[in-house]
């Protein structure tokens, strides 16, 4: 069974997000342990505050991954590596003898200290976006992955 922890900036307060996100926990569940924590983002009021906001979120998510030492930490971002589903489903695979932490920013993006502590990055896409989409697409080609290497038919 996959054991697998989302690190999310903020939490999801769209109904629609929050509901597709559940289905896909749902249809995760007989495969895989996943435990969502949403840190709190950092408000910030003007341009010259996003810095300091940026680096709080950073300081937040390192506090968060330290937890998970013997972790893969993979984190989010549009420059990180970018697979096609089957080639997500075999790098799935091969990872899942350890947990595995994937981490999403917010509206902000990474701190550049707190990226520093990713095992690897990974892109769901090469546009952006909201933090919010991003963890119901990573849930859904999760879900995808696992259906593709125990052969259920919802892959095409």
């Amino acid at each position: 069974m996959l054991d697998i922890v989302i690190i999310a900036v903020d939490k999801i307060k769209a109904k629609y997000f929050q509901d597709a996100a559940q289905e896909y926990l749902k249809r995760l569940s007989p495969y895989a342990k996943i435990k969502v924590e949403e840190l709190v983002a950092e408000p910030f009021r003007n341009e010259g505050e996003k810095n300091r906001a940026k680096k709080k979120e950073g300081e937040r998510i390192i506090k968060a991954v330290s937890k998970y030492s013997d972790a893969q930490i993979i984190f989010l971002t549009e420059s990180g590596e970018l697979m096609d589903s089957v080639s997500f489903s075999k790098w799935l695979e091969m990872k899942s003898n350890r947990k595995i932490v994937f981490v999403i920013a917010g509206s902000l993006g990474f701190d550049e200290v707190a990226i520093k502590k990713a095992s690897s990055l990974l892109s769901l896409s090469t546009l952006t976006f909201p933090h919010e989409l991003a963890q119901v697409v990573l849930l859904e080609q999760l879900y995808r992955a696992v259906a593709i290497f125990k052969g259920k038919d919802y892959h095409h």
